[in-house]
């Protein structure tokens, strides 16, 4: 490449500004001898860094409800989606340096909304017809984000392990779970742990162990995925193998990413020998951790501290709100002694991500595919007669609920042997969500979808009458007890014992009263089928989901029960086809109140 030569006045120009710098230079460079005198400077005593986590994503990645097809509202006034979160992880990398900030995820990443939905079954990852499937909007925006690891949730498996596989070679880091096994080695299915090194310059580095352990539930709500290929164990078990492994490692911090909650309490009883939400535990009977972040119960946990009880060390937990409305801050403070860095304060808080906007590199890179599942979840599919809502489910019996039951027993029918198909058939379902509504004129799938929000599969399975009794003993416990003559409030009657809406169910095919005012276990009154009280021996065939058939909830019987009727359709989507069929939706079809509230046998509503 031919240069011009400079003129004389760019010449002189240059060269004064060269000789300025070289005189200015000189006026501090050491001569060799001087060099060779002086001290390095010393290495830092002490440093700091961030680890920042979220959990119980559910695929949620813009501010925006796929049910209502508008964005995300409570009334608490929180946003979701990891676009808002990816700015408040770029704020933290910013003011602390991007050598000081990690960021790890604790599960359930893949199922939740209707864009998990369409990537798992309808344009699925895994390809169909011998064609490479597209890249999750998960993997994508969680590569662009540069997280360092992710803990597998309960909900990671909802798809089938074909379907994790391939999520899992979709993402830039490691799917942890140290607790989630190969079912015939026992040995780990996926990566236990990664090690993180910090860069510090002029001293060693620190080596940031995580540990990922997932929720043996997985056993029970995923069984049809997982039995026969994973085993799942204990998280305190699997903790004191592998924390002591990372320390021997030299791992300066030990952080762990839980997919369970941190008070002890299991939804499914002795069901299972391990416990559902151990956090607490793994921290008070595992020594050498010295942080977890939680996830699992959808609760917001800013900073939990727990005492191990052999060293007598607190550790330090925080459980972000779920789908993205929070991100968790652990700040570690360190301090060098004798060659090695030890932890000197660990703290935790919560951010909010209503106080910022969705990041513009997020938004780009998956603009395209959300607008792809509103136009799918927008698709008509039939029409209704009728508005039919969900506001009222949880304390009476309404057509919208009906048409579940309707959908569960008319397929679990059509697949009964003759011996079962003389058997009286029923079902039981749960009011997944109190806004709900189909509307009176067109429908589309999010209409559907809204109402059943969960990708359950249906089952038929055997109970006699005394085990239908106590079934329904157990989801009476749903309700706190009202003395008669004491006024109803329906803001205050629902979720005791920590018995969510989702946990509770209905049935339809029989007619009972629940007696509000008798204590639990006492509750169910006038059970009887086609006007005949249920005799304790007679025997049912039970329309129910996946997730309660496996010991989902705790209910009893349920789990041994005989199995009269299988499937791996989604009742979503058997619900989607009903309506498709008929072309209507109308409740003359299917509403029948057969069941009700009341106190000492007065009628409620």
């Amino acid at each position: 490449m031919h240069v011009p030569p400079l003129n004389r006045r760019e010449f002189v120009k240059k060269s004064a500004v060269t000789g300025a710098a070289v005189a200015v230079a000189g006026t501090v460079a050491a001569t060799p001898a001087q060099a060779a005198h002086r001290k390095p400077p010393k290495p830092p005593r002490t440093w700091s860094f961030s680890i920042l986590g979220t959990t119980d994503l559910h695929s949620h990645v813009f501010d925006w409800d796929y049910y209502t097809d508008a964005a995300y509202q409570d009334s608490k006034g929180n946003s979701v989606g990891v676009a808002r979160v990816a700015t408040l992880v770029k704020q933290q990398r910013a003011a602390k340096g991007e050598d000081h900030v990690l960021l790890v995820d604790a599960g359930d990443i893949i199922q939740g909304t209707s864009l998990a939905y369409y990537y798992a079954r309808v344009d699925p990852i895994v390809g169909t017809g011998g064609k490479r499937g597209p890249k999750h909007p998960m993997a994508i925006a969680m590569n662009a984000m540069r997280y360092d690891a992710a803990a597998l949730g309960n909900h990671e498996f909802n798809y089938g392990i074909e379907t994790l596989r391939r999520f899992e070679e979709q993402c830039h880091f490691p799917l942890l779970g140290a607790n989630a096994l190969d079912a015939k080695t026992l040995r780990p299915a996926f990566q236990p742990y990664t090690v993180k090194r910090l860069r510090v310059p002029g001293a060693p580095d620190i080596k940031v162990g995580i540990l990922g352990l997932t929720n043996p539930g997985i056993a029970l709500w995923d069984k049809d995925n997982v039995a026969g290929k994973m085993a799942f164990t204990g998280l305190v078990e699997q903790a004191k193998k592998y924390v002591p492994r990372m320390r021997a490692l030299g791992c300066d911090v030990v952080f762990l990413t839980d997919h369970s909650g941190l008070d002890g309490s299991s939804s499914y009883g002795d069901e299972l020998p391990y416990v559902e939400n151990a956090s607490n535990l793994v921290a008070q009977q595992v020594p050498g951790i010295d942080a977890i972040l939680v996830g699992h119960t959808h609760t917001e946990v800013s900073s939990y501290t727990v005492t191990n009880t052999e060293t007598g060390k607190e550790v330090v937990l925080s459980e972000p709100y779920c789908y993205g409305m929070r991100l968790t801050v652990f700040d570690f403070e360190l301090e060098l002694v004798h060659g090695q860095w030890k932890v000197t304060s660990t703290k935790a808080q919560t951010l909010n991500s209503n106080t910022v906007e969705e990041d513009a590199e997020i938004t780009g890179l998956l603009t395209a595919d959300h607008d792809l599942v509103v136009k799918y979840v927008n698709t008509p599919v039939g029409t209704c007669t009728a508005d039919l809502s969900a506001a009222e489910a949880c304390w009476k019996d309404v057509p919208v609920m009906d048409f579940i039951h309707q959908v569960q027993m008319a397929a679990v029918a059509t697949g009964l042997s003759t011996a079962d198909a003389a058997l009286p058939l029923i079902s039981v379902a749960a009011p997944f969500s109190r806004t709900a509504d189909i509307p009176r004129g067109d429908v589309t799938i999010r209409d559907v979808a809204g109402l059943y929000i969960y990708d359950n599969t249906l089952y038929g399975k055997k109970l006699t009458g005394a085990q239908l009794k106590d079934y329904l003993e157990y989801a009476a416990k749903y309700y706190h007890q009202v003395p008669s003559g004491t006024k109803v409030d329906t803001a205050t009657l629902t979720n005791a014992n920590s018995f969510w809406d989702y946990m509770y169910d209905t049935a339809a095919g029989v007619s009972y009263d629940i007696d509000i005012a008798q204590p639990e276990g006492s509750r169910i009154k006038n059970l009887s089928y086609e006007g005949t009280p249920v005799a304790d021996g007679q025997v049912f065939v039970v329309a129910v989901n996946n997730y309660r058939a496996n010991g989902g909830s705790g209910y009893p019987h349920i789990a041994a029960a005989d199995i009269a009727y299988s499937s791996t359709n989604e009742i979503r989507q058997l619900m989607i086809d009903y309506v498709t069929a008929k072309g209507s939706l109308d409740p003359a079809d299917f509403a029948a109140a057969n069941w009700r509230l009341t106190q000492n046998g007065t009628p409620v509503f």
